[in-house]
């Protein structure tokens, strides 16, 4: 697999970065909508590859749901703009204007698409789609916030990401699901605030770019990889640490932003979201101890030519981010009180 960075490439990539900046910047709906047809069109070329057949079949079905999605959202759009000019916002409208967007971004009940896809693309095109591929549906979801109908499609997306991953042993659907998990405390972070949400949002692309990172340069793909490979037993702790703070646990970094979000919800009175987002996480820090916990105890094949090798700049540079996401709970405290 070829990961070096030429010309086109980059020039996709810089495409993808401006269209979410036309979307989120857009005062029109059109406008909106023209951003992410540039940017799903931009994205394509980055996950096709004429040499591996996972990787193209996955760029045809993201095309297909994204295109759906779009067409359903320029639809809606339009009835706005001729039929709905002279009418409050109704309810049903809301409703029909947030489903598009939920498709989009991989969210229950639309979340067949999300794991198949995640299972055809390398460890970068992976990182793109569960953190930079949601930003402009989620901007565009905050215009249109219809608290009672996102608060189900929270729960939904928060049941659904946990139960979900206990039967995986893929590590990229793994990931997936625990992106759908995720979704849900962000549609409640967006809730709160835009603030709220671009915090969330920060601290989770920084664990989960950490893990992608990992996952990558070991080479691995598949949970039974962590028990064959003679991994150095730092490595595995790193990623024990940082999987626990993707579950949010409390010494850790991840923690911070999830504690937030529930104190928002129980002064507000949802404590049935709140206990029903607790129990999920503890289901997602269930399957992420016992993916680390194995890879620790079933030593039982150690191929003793073949060593994982990484450099030491690296180590150095994921050492130092993991002492600051150990600091999670004395800066988080620190933090709540001013």
């Amino acid at each position: 697999m070829n990961y070096n960075f030429n010309t086109n490439k980059m020039f996709f990539y810089f495409i993808l970065f401006f269209s979410t900046m036309i979307s989120i910047s857009s005062n029109s709906w059109l406008g909106c909508w023209i951003g992410l047809e540039i940017n799903l069109l931009s994205f394509i070329p980055l996950i096709s590859n004429v040499n591996n057949l996972l990787m193209t079949e996955a760029s045809l079905k993201y095309f297909l749901v994204q295109s759906i999605a779009s067409i359903n959202l320029l639809f809606f759009i339009l009835m706005k703009m001729f039929f709905l000019k002279n009418f409050e916002f109704n309810k049903i409208y809301m409703i029909l204007l947030n489903l598009p967007l939920l498709m989009k971004m991989g969210s229950a009940p639309f979340h067949f698409w999300f794991p198949n896809i995640m299972e055809g693309l390398s460890w970068l095109n992976c990182f793109i789609l569960m953190t930079w591929q949601k930003i402009t549906p989620m901007i565009l979801l905050s215009y249109y916030f219809f608290n009672n109908f996102l608060i189900f499609i929270m729960i939904m997306n928060s049941i659904i990401g946990a139960l979900g991953g206990i039967n995986q042993i893929s590590l990229r659907k793994l990931m997936a699901f625990s992106s759908i998990n995720n979704l849900s405390w962000m549609i409640a972070s967006i809730m709160i605030s835009e603030n709220m949400w671009l915090m969330y949002f920060l601290i989770y692309s920084l664990i989960n770019l950490l893990m992608c990172m990992m996952f990558f340069m070991l080479n691995i793909f598949y949970i039974n990889q962590m028990f064959f490979s003679n991994i150095k037993l730092i490595i595995k702790l790193t990623m024990m640490f940082n999987l626990l703070s993707l579950g949010g646990l409390p010494p850790f970094l991840g923690f911070f932003p999830k504690w937030m979000i529930i104190n928002y919800l129980i002064i507000n009175k949802f404590f049935i979201l709140t206990f029903i987002f607790i129990m999920m996480s503890l289901i997602m820090l269930f399957f992420y101890i016992r993916m680390t916990y194995s890879s620790f105890i079933l030593n039982y094949i150690k191929l003793k030519w073949f060593k994982i090798k990484m450099k030491n700049s690296f180590f150095s540079l994921f050492n130092i981010i993991y002492i600051f996401s150990m600091l999670g709970l004395p800066l988080s405290t620190l933090l709540f009180y001013f």
